[in-house]
């Protein structure tokens, strides 16, 4: 992980959790694991305070502990760096299962994403007690509930193995793939009863099984997006759902995060599907050259491997995500140096190697500035040098090199990360710079606001609260409106930014063999 990354997720976590968790996490972020004393060392908290922060961290799965290997009964903490920044991907889920699942499943989805995890039934209480759907009784959120368990959007954690060898051991937990989405018992009488205040939770049958959401799923239908997106915006909405059916069906024998190709799906299970579930007859008549289509387009998404069953088909990750990555990198190259200076990174990365003479004839640019644009991207590490020695003649001439220019994908699709999360921590500390610098200022106007709608619902008359609205001052209106249009402008750069991680992720996880964190359930 780098220095970047670090930062970043250094402020993600002050903005979500306050300097004790952060500084914390920090400890841990900088060793791969550390034990309690070490942490109240090097962070200067008080024990109490540090074991607050870590149960907060552990509570929303973003730390780990095991026991020591030196000492059995000594724990070990160490940082799961790769979900911090799932922390700023919050509104994205909970946007994802209101989609799916309405208000209800989007309340559901809040409460658990605030708590990090808790029981089936402390969720569904403090979903009531919220009061924002109140149209909805108990049965609706808790068939709402049943249905994301089955649909993997929520995940059982690993259940607490109780031990007889004594308390000062380190806690272990059981993981059982099997029982991962098994739906718990709730019982809705006992939830009333509780409500009224005539029982207590720790009655619930369910007591002892905690949920949390499922990043991975919710990473998996993001991907899917991503691919289905780029289809149907050079191919078109047939083709589209074309290939929707095709992942589907992918999924039925294929680990969603097998990382080079899927497994095989033949003509005929495409046909089938597409003839009982969809009403698209225009995807039913061409679905033949549909699958043409999306097999023959440049971005590769699709691969033909056999004729067998009507044509055997797999869904090529490696290729579909090279190819959208490095899209997004041209994007990245045509913003800050020009189309020319894009079009010179396209000649290398199709001739592989190609010298600076060869590439000015290649692009069609004039020697001078081809050498100028070539030099920028070389500085910003987008492209990279390649020496050959030969040896002169009779071993008394000079040594001859070749300077050749190359793309390393790896190291391209790193450098643009480490850009990213840069700009990221960036925004997040503007955005807090402009939060702290006008605080006085947005309070007072949230102030007013509350009070202004007290009065319209106690019926003041419009002359009496338009006189206590005037005790805002046009210079003050100014000031604010500048400050929530820079604010707004920073969120949106944030989502925009996030959306271009996560691309460059999904490259990672499928076209290198480096570690992603990224585990068939979490």
């Amino acid at each position: 992980m780098s220095a970047d990354y670090a930062d970043l997720c250094s402020a993600i976590l002050e903005q979500c959790f306050g300097k004790v968790v952060q500084s914390v996490a920090d400890c841990l972020f900088s060793a791969t694991t550390r034990t309690l004393s070490q942490i109240v060392s090097s962070t200067n908290f008080s024990r109490k305070e540090v074991g607050l922060a870590l149960s907060v961290l552990i509570k929303f799965r973003l730390v780990n502990f095991e026991p020591s290997k030196s000492n059995a009964y000594l724990p070990e903490y160490s940082l799961r760096r790769e979900d911090v920044i799932c922390l700023l991907r919050y509104s994205r889920y909970i946007h994802l299962v209101q989609s799916k699942y309405g208000n209800v499943g989007a309340s559901i989805a809040e409460e658990l994403l605030n708590s990090g995890s808790d029981t089936a039934t402390s969720i569904l209480l403090k979903c009531l007690s919220n009061g924002e759907n109140k149209s909805e009784t108990a049965e609706s959120y808790k068939n709402i509930l049943l249905k994301m368990i089955a649909d993997h959007y929520i995940i059982k954690s690993p259940e607490l193995i109780t031990s007889e060898e004594g308390d000062d051991l380190v806690p272990r937990f059981l993981t059982n793939e099997c029982d991962f989405f098994v739906p718990p018992i709730i019982d809705l009488q006992l939830l009333a009863k509780i409500q009224k205040g005539e029982s207590t939770l720790s009655n619930a049958q369910d007591s002892a099984m905690v949920w949390h959401l499922n990043y991975d799923r919710f990473h998996q239908e993001f991907r899917d997006d991503i691919m289905k997106i780029a289809i149907e915006r050079k191919l078109g909405e047939n083709a589209a759902e074309c290939f929707r059916f095709i992942l589907n069906i992918m999924y039925n024998t294929t680990d969603p995060w097998q990382r080079r190709v899927s497994n095989q799906v033949t003509y005929v299970e495409i046909k089938q599907t597409i003839e009982r579930k969809s009403n698209n007859l225009d995807l039913l008549k061409h679905l033949d050259q549909y699958i043409a289509l999306i097999t023959d387009d440049s971005l590769g998404f699709l691969r033909k491997v056999g004729d067998m069953g009507g044509g055997q088909y797999v869904v090529d990750m490696e290729s579909s995500f090279e190819s959208l990555a490095f899209a997004c990198v041209e994007s990245v190259i045509t913003e800050r140096f020009g189309s020319k200076a894009a079009r010179i990174f396209r000649v290398i990365r199709f001739k592989k190697f190609i010298e600076q003479e060869d590439l000015q004839k290649e692009a069609m640019i004039p020697a001078k500035e081809a050498k100028s644009l070539a030099y920028n991207l070389f500085q910003e590490q987008f492209i990279h040098v390649k020496v050959i020695k030969k040896a002169g003649g009779g071993g008394s001439g000079p040594a001859k090199a070749f300077y050749l220019f190359q793309i390393k994908t790896k190291d391209t699709v790193r450098m643009l990360l480490d850009v990213c999360y840069k700009a990221l921590y960036n925004i997040i500390r503007r955005s807090n710079f402009e939060k702290s610098e006008h605080k006085g200022l947005i309070e007072k106007s949230q102030r007013l606001d509350s009070i202004v709608e007290t009065m319209k619902e106690r019926g003041e008359s419009e002359d009496y609260i338009a006189e206590i609205v005037e005790t805002f001052t046009p210079p003050e209106c100014e000031i604010l409106n500048k400050v929530k249009h820079r604010i707004k402008t920073l969120s949106k750069a944030e989502l925009t930014l996030d959306d271009t991680i996560f691309l460059l992720q999904m490259y990672q996880h499928h076209c290198t063999t480096l570690p992603t964190g990224i585990q068939k359930f979490k």
